[in-house]
């Protein structure tokens, strides 16, 4: 969350901020409720000091004057029940509005309205061509018996797949390659649990405002979340803590993620493109605050690099103002091309949060002055599973409705050339 002294001290910044993520919060309104906050505690504190004082002035009074003062006392603490009721009114007014207020956007993000307007600032490699006519994902994945949504579609309903034969050995060596990598760059591999509390979901920023495509799992009795992206366990992980940050704590993790895709009705309905349960490898960072810019430009070079590696089309695009969630105040994205689609498709992302998460979370670590500071969080998907295997069969398909392998996978399929 946004450090409130920034939100009292400079309302205007924090206004126009609002304005450029297209957001519509009303930020008045925030700061006439904090000053009603700030007004009650002053009151409230002084009408408890006045209780505790008169309550150990009582037992030493006289029986002529205890009963006037009785009488004060009790006058004394109506007034403090009905303030204290309208504390707690005023905090919880407060906490809505407080929670929904974004971070502050970095001076180099795009500053635009939605994902149409999101700036593409590199190409990689020119649009695959072919010499026939090429096939959805899904055609030649259904003819080979790679995907089977039906099946699934029986078991669990719709938005879900089983994977088999040749597809599922591409996805592990897609997870062995990308781990490998990672793990030569410093990244510390982590399997998360996918399943948290509402501490770790409000700590990251997907609550409030994200509830309507979370999975709650038995509410009211285990109350607990399915993950969208194990960057919310993950960040969780140094939660009430105080770092060692001699130099960046840096994990990849990979997991099982899962959405409702409330918002996206017969939207991408073939194929393996929108999901429910699908697979990603994440890249998660901790640093001081005076480097995540640095390991931000570290986080999205790398999955440049492992896309590069994949010799699939891509570009890369600095997610504009609007289309950035609250808690990240820079992103990118990297879109592969989809030749059946005709169109990029985003694949990765990777997003400096600055200390919004650990400012919920408290993630701090000392400076050289040995004083806290918040720690800053960065997060980055490097491979969402089923969208890197859409990628390399559709890019890599040839006239016989096979798929070759790209060579920087071909190790990791034990020597296969093509499926």
């Amino acid at each position: 969350m946004l450090d409130i002294k920034i939100i009292r001290n400079n309302p205007e910044l924090v206004k126009e901020n609002i304005k450029k993520r297209n957001l519509t919060l009303d930020l008045d309104k925030f700061l006439e409720i904090d000053a009603k906050k700030l007004d009650l505690i002053v009151k409230v504190d002084e009408l408890r000091a006045i209780k505790n004082k008169v309550s150990k002035e009582i037992p030493t009074l006289s029986h002529e004057l205890r009963p006037a003062k009785i009488a004060e006392m009790k006058k004394l603490w109506d007034e403090l029940e009905v303030l204290e009721k309208e504390q707690t009114e005023i905090e919880e007014k407060w906490k809505e509005l407080y929670y929904k207020v974004p971070n502050l956007l970095d001076d180099s993000a795009a500053i635009w309205n939605t994902d149409e307007d999101n700036t593409v600032e590199q190409y990689y490699k020119e649009k695959t061509k072919f010499d026939f006519t090429p096939k959805a994902h899904y055609e030649i994945g259904e003819s080979k018996w790679w995907i089977d949504t039906e099946k699934w579609a029986e078991v669990s309903g719709a938005r879900f797949w089983y994977l088999k034969w040749d597809l599922v050995l591409l996805q592990f060596a897609l997870i062995n390659y990308a781990m490998s990598t990672l793990v030569a760059k410093w990244f510390n591999p982590i399997l998360p649990p996918v399943l948290v509390r509402e501490k770790a979901m409000f700590g990251t920023g997907f609550f409030p405002a994200g509830e309507d495509g979370i999975y709650w799992v038995n509410p009211w009795d285990d109350d607990l979340y399915l993950v969208g992206t194990s960057e919310v366990p993950v960040t969780s992980y140094h939660c009430d803590e105080v770092m060692t940050l001699d130099k960046p704590q840096m994990y990849v993790a990979y997991s099982s993620c899962f959405r409702r895709e409330a918002w996206s009705a017969w939207k991408d309905m073939r194929g393996i493109l929108r999901w429910h349960q699908f697979d990603k490898i994440e890249m998660v960072c901790f640093c001081k605050n005076d480097e995540s810019r640095k390991i931000h430009d570290f986080m999205i070079a790398t999955e440049e690099e492992i896309w590069k590696w994949l010799e699939i089309p891509f570009q890369k695009v600095n997610v504009c103002s609007g289309d950035l969630g609250n808690p990240a105040m820079k992103k990118y994205d990297l879109e592969a091309w989809m030749p059946a689609q005709e169109k990029y498709r985003e694949v990765t992302s990777c997003s400096n949060v600055w200390e919004y998460q650990s400012r919920r979370l408290w993630i701090k670590y000392r400076d050289s002055n040995w004083d806290l500071q918040y720690v800053h969080t960065l997060n980055g998907t490097v491979i969402a599973m089923s969208r890197c295997l859409i990628a390399i069969i559709e890019n890599y398909q040839t006239a016989e409705w096979n798929v070759k392998i790209p060579d920087i996978l071909i190790p990791f399929m034990g020597g296969r050339t093509e499926i």
